[in-house]
């Protein structure tokens, strides 16, 4: 299997990844799961082990929250087939990883990693399957779909009284901002303020800060925290303890708190429509309504892409759009080289075209073949 299943954020996919992981797992078979960010790698271990507590199922974290002895006991744990399932960063790429016997490599938010770290993974084992998890496929990954060089699953319906999220792109205001977190933390939500610079960003907290009320809770989350720092801040925001979280794009993959209500991104024009959606998808994932707050600078002129991606995010708002949103960037970015590493791009090769053709042509008749 190389299948990519494309579902809206929210919709359920790691839920269908899980029980993957389970039935490989039931027939003696290692499972890598490969997420881009630590946090969200934390957030995934702390759900299986939630969910397979009850079966005799050994569930690994492996990224730099861990130490270098805890890393090296799973390091010898996975060469020797003690660890069913290993959920890790880019560590799982490593030159020591050696499967025992590795059946079944999940790759989530697919769009965050590059051509040379999925294929590595692939290589790991030519008889393992493949399962390619996003919201919004990188155009490369979203043409060799559509040609059928790689299979597509798609997850139409979303949860049951999932609202749209409210997608709003204004210009850069303290007033807004102000009402804006006031009237989430009213109805006891909180509120995500994305700002994607780590040099300035605590003198945004404290702009922040200074316009709200003394009693609100802010904190900061970004990469570049030292691990059991970031990792307590995170602990806190999930318990409901922090109100407002100033963060980099750290929070983009799959983190899951149903309470957050409220995004506001900052210089939303300097992000690919893949992340403002991927980010949007944070806040509306339980039965209240969102807002997304697209912010951009004042009397700044937008070129033309930049533009486009904003209007695209906007016009994309109800459920489900993550698909269309992905069409509109491959329209936008162009398809990339399927025979090299480059994911966006317009091949400017004169022969591209007959290639794609005989191409879609091959994998046409392999699949009468019945190979």
């Amino acid at each position: 299997m190389d299948r990519l299943l494309c579902g809206d954020v929210g919709y359920g996919k790691t839920e269908v990844a899980m029980r993957a992981a389970f039935k490989a797992v039931i027939n003696g078979k290692q499972v890598a799961y490969l997420v881009p960010t630590t946090i969200l790698a934390e957030q995934h271990y702390h759900n299986f082990n939630q969910r397979i507590k009850d079966f005799p199922v050994n569930v690994e974290l492996l990224c730099r929250f861990k130490n270098e002895a805890e890393q090296k006991d799973i390091v010898q744990g996975i060469t020797q087939g003690a660890i069913d399932i290993v959920i890790g960063t880019h560590r799982l790429l490593s030159e020591d990883i050696q499967f025992k016997d590795l059946g079944l490599v999940i790759i989530d938010e697919e769009q965050r990693f590059g051509v040379k770290a999925k294929e590595k993974l692939k290589a790991l084992r030519f008889t393992c399957d493949v399962l390619t998890l996003t919201a919004t496929p990188i155009p490369r990954t979203l043409y060799m779909s559509m040609m059928g060089a790689k299979d597509l699953s798609v997850i139409n319906t979303p949860p049951q009284n999932r609202l749209p999220i409210k997608t709003v792109v204004v210009e850069y205001d303290l007033d807004l901002i102000q009402q804006a977190i006031t009237r989430e933390l009213r109805r006891k939500g909180q509120v995500y303020f994305v700002h994607n610079r780590v040099q300035d960003i605590e003198e945004v907290r404290d702009k922040i800060k200074r316009i709200l009320p003394g009693s609100v809770r802010l904190d900061i989350a970004h990469g570049q925290m030292p691990p059991k720092v970031l990792e307590k801040v995170m602990s806190d925001f999930m318990d409901g303890s922090i109100d407002c979280l100033v963060c980099t794009m750290i929070i983009e993959s799959g983190i899951d708190i149903p309470n957050v209500n409220t995004i506001i991104i900052n210089n939303a024009h300097r992000f690919g429509l893949s992340d403002l959606h991927q980010l949007r998808g944070r806040v509306g994932r339980f039965n209240r309504s969102a807002c997304a707050y697209l912010l951009i600078p004042r009397n700044e002129v937008l070129d033309t892409d930049a533009r486009k991606r904003l209007e695209a995010i906007q016009e994309h708002a109800q459920l489900g759009s993550g698909f269309k949103i992905a069409m509109e960037d491959l329209e936008i970015r162009g398809a990339g080289n399927l025979l090299g590493i480059e994911q966006h791009g317009f091949i400017s090769a004169v022969g591209f075209d007959l290639y794609c053709r005989l191409l879609r042509e091959a994998v046409t008749n392999f699949k009468k073949a019945g190979v």
